[in-house]
């Protein structure tokens, strides 16, 4: 997967909005130390975390599965827009077949799929993309072809979410209890963000580096 982040709401964004609620800005350091211990005070130790929200962050994500796709999902305070199957799934009309399952035919079949880490479940899938390619091919429309598509079919997406919300993400989604994928995610999430925000994260995180399945 590549986690891409193209934009985001610079810190001083935040601590001018906090500093509205007591009408300190001239305690402001512009942006500077005591800016940044006053979000770190307010928005994560005192847990005014409704601060954070002023934040917002733009990722572009490629290359998870449709299932992991369900999974983000389900976090409703953000924004997604999404590859349309309906509009795309001539790329893989235009393949030749996938099958006898071998080693180049598995590679080329990576280009749509997300594989496992059991080879029974990477064939079966590979079986589902070609049952899907042939269906293409009798011109079934793709908004009925695309019932038929397996779960680690790969998508993109544009991603945007506040920082209050993200940080319950990160929390929910490094968890050894979640998905193998998603885990993966959220730490590619959390490395995309720019170095001087990690800290609104980093005490959410199961493990900074828990990126392995």
């Amino acid at each position: 997967m590549k986690v891409i982040l193209r934009h985001f709401t610079p810190l001083d964004i935040c601590s001018q909005a906090i500093r509205t609620c007591w009408q300190s800005f001239d305690k402001s350091d512009n942006g500077g130390q005591k800016d940044l211990a006053l979000i770190d005070r307010v928005g994560n130790k005192n847990k005014h975390s409704s601060t954070l929200e002023h934040l917002y962050y733009n990722f572009y994500i490629q290359d998870i599965s449709r299932a992991c796709l369900q999974e983000l999902a389900r976090h409703r305070m953000a924004s997604l827009s999404v590859k349309s199957t309906r509009y795309t799934l001539k790329e893989l009309k235009e393949k030749d077949s996938f099958i006898p399952i071998n080693k180049t035919n598995k590679k080329r079949a990576e280009e749509f799929l997300v594989f496992t880490e059991n080879d029974e479940v990477n064939d079966a899938s590979i079986y589902a993309l070609e049952n899907l390619r042939l269906l293409l091919h009798k011109n079934i429309s793709n908004d009925i072809a695309k019932y038929a598509m397996p779960e680690n079919y790969k998508t993109e997406l544009a991603w945007s979410i506040n920082a209050r919300s993200l940080q319950n993400f990160l929390e929910l989604r490094s968890s050894k209890q979640a998905l193998w994928e998603i885990r993966q995610l959220a730490c590619a999430i959390y490395n995309a963000l720019p170095k001087e925000h990690q800290f609104i994260f980093s005490e959410k995180l199961y493990h900074a580096d828990n990126n392995s399945n």
